[in-house]
């Protein structure tokens, strides 16, 4: 079995099993799951595509099965199912337990981080993995800001993501390490967090706020 195929069933592991508890039911919001993966992972897998032909980052093939999908590898097209899986569970158990409070932020500090992000993406656009990762999260910020304001002032919203950085840390730096992906440094800035380049961590940001934003719509939607 390729070490990325073990790890994408590690990740998936407990939340699957634990999606019949009683008092999450998570099984039951499954449909306003693959709404989210639908919208969100595909526009990712496109990106990922794109990047892995334009030789931004690269996949051991020591590490995985073997079968490729438009040029990524299985194990990576099952990422994008088995970490919008885990991340929104982590969100729905957060939902359960934490208690709701609004920080009322001012909408005008996050228009301040779409520009400084959109500055950041022009400034560095020759280095493309900065440039994109930049971009989404940007765009992230407006979707939001236009569409689910109240979620940018949700403190369970901003927990989910901040204890989704723990596993991230431990997935990205055994990705990185063995390495099952490998980087191009002209790609990005070339810094990293002990193995993991610093565009990482706002590639993840950006995916698992996409997820939960197009998750909370379809909910809404039933509403």
């Amino acid at each position: 079995m390729s070490t990325y195929l073990i790890i994408n069933i590690l990740i998936i592991f407990f939340p699957l099993i634990l999606s019949f508890d009683k008092n999450l039911n998570y099984y039951k919001k499954i449909p306003n799951l693959i709404f989210s993966i639908l919208i969100v992972s595909s526009a990712y897998i496109i990106w990922d595509v794109i990047a892995t032909k334009r030789g931004h980052w690269a996949f051991n093939p020591e590490h995985l099965v073997g079968i490729y999908f438009f040029g990524l590898p299985v194990e990576e097209i099952l990422f994008f199912i088995t970490v919008p899986y885990s991340c929104v569970f982590i969100y729905e158990t957060v939902k359960f337990y934490v208690k709701e409070k609004e920080f009322r932020i001012n909408k005008n500090h996050f228009w301040f981080i779409v520009i400084l992000f959109l500055l950041i993406a022009v400034v560095f656009n020759y280095q493309h993995y900065t440039f994109t990762v930049t971009t989404f999260t940007a765009v992230f910020f407006i979707l939001t800001i236009l569409i689910k304001p109240q979620l940018l002032n949700s403190y369970q919203y901003w927990l989910t993501i901040l204890i989704s950085f723990l596993p991230f840390l431990i997935v990205n730096y055994f990705l990185t390490s063995i390495p099952v992906v490998t980087y191009n440094d002209a790609a990005f800035f070339g810094k990293r967090f002990i193995t993991i380049p610093l565009e990482d961590f706002l590639y993840s940001f950006s995916m698992i706020s996409f997820w939960i934003l197009f998750y909370e719509i379809s909910l809404s939607r039933k509403k």
